[in-house]
């Protein structure tokens, strides 16, 4: 049995008054059946833009994909037609946004919102169809079922709109759901409970999902697997276990001292990473992350590391990694002693 999903190569360009914006660039991982994996980085690194990929929604123009593959099922998404595309979106593929009022219909009820999918996929009658709705509603811990389906989203709290959104993507059993920041509306507690959420929908329907985040807290909670993503290059990538006890790339060390530690008295600081991410109208021929970079070397300006395989599926492009450059000792303990 293949992956699911493999990503291979993939380089996505827009265009702009400005130029061409090279927004995700020799972009390469894979999804197990029944695997959460997290796509990390800040806004604009190209991890919002990877997923619009694979469900075919990068707008063309402005918007091209230049190379790469993804392959779903074996099968080359990008060599499929709308028609046949629309097909497998919402079906096979399903996306939840991180805001459900833009993505629900403020004048239609939600239970028929729900029931628009099934309808399109399914050859299933009305009845059958209302049935599976109210299901739905229930399966995804919203009380009172029967009242619920007959409501406008209006009249729903946003944890509970997101919870909707999660019930039309999960309506047809998809292999796949993509979660792009699904939290990041929601208050603390709230959002703890869509991850939840999503981590027990996914036992018992067996989908896999990519959850799109900027934030390790989430990640640490849900997935298995982690990309790091930077300037539209996945920098490193590996299990939770690798990324949180072993990271070999200094943009993860940031990523990890920015998060805030209960255990550690109140003066702590957070360590913000210095400066800004480059421009990806040219970007750098190097390591995209150097100028920011406290360790960079001379080769780092000059040469985009390739990446470096460090055991078992955990890789990182870094020159760092690199027999031949200085060892640093343990790297996320050099990181986090400077301020302790």
């Amino acid at each position: 049995m293949g992956h699911l999903l493999e990503v291979k190569n993939l380089e996505v360009n827009f265009k702009t008054y400005g130029g061409e914006v090279k927004a995700v660039r020799d972009v390469s991982f894979h999804v197990e059946h029944g695997e959460v994996i997290a796509i990390v980085g800040e806004s604009g690194s190209g991890k919002s833009v990877t997923v619009q990929s694979i469900m075919g929604l990068i707008p063309d123009p402005p918007g091209k994909i230049k190379g790469g593959q993804i392959l779903f099922e074996g099968q080359d998404l990008l060599k499929l037609s709308k028609k046949e595309m629309n097909k497998i979106k919402g079906f096979k593929i399903s996306m939840v946004f991180q805001d459900p009022m833009t993505s629900l219909n403020p004048t239609m009820k939600i239970g028929k919102q729900i029931e628009e999918g099934l309808r399109l996929h399914q050859d299933i009658p009305k009845h059958e169809a209302k049935k599976k709705a109210i299901e739905m509603i229930k399966l995804v811990g919203i009380p009172n079922a029967k009242e619920r389906y007959e409501q406008y989203p209006h009249e729903f709290s946003g944890g509970m709109r997101q919870r909707v959104m999660i019930a039309i993507a999960l309506a047809c059993n998809p292999k796949l759901l993509i979660a792009d920041e699904p939290t990041t509306a929601l208050d603390v507690t709230i959002q703890a409970q869509v991850l939840q959420l999503m981590k027990d929908l996914k036992e018992k329907m067996d989908t896999s999902i990519i959850l799109i985040t900027h934030d390790l807290g989430v990640v640490a909670e849900t997935a298995e697997k982690v990309a790091v993503m930077y300037a539209g290059v996945i920098v490193e990538a590996g299990t939770v276990e690798d990324i949180f006890a072993d990271p070999k790339h200094p943009y993860t060390w940031g990523l990890l001292e920015s998060i805030p530690n209960v255990e550690e008295n109140e003066k702590q600081r957070l360590v913000p990473i210095e400066g800004a991410p480059p421009d990806l109208f040219s970007p750098p021929k190097g390591c995209p992350f150097a100028p920011r970079c406290k360790y960079a070397m001379n080769i780092c300006m000059k040469e985009m590391p390739p990446a470096f395989d460090i055991e078992n599926g955990h890789m990182a492009r870094c020159w760092l990694n690199d027999t031949r450059a200085p060892k640093i000792d343990n790297l996320v303990a050099a990181g986090r002693s400077n301020h302790d």
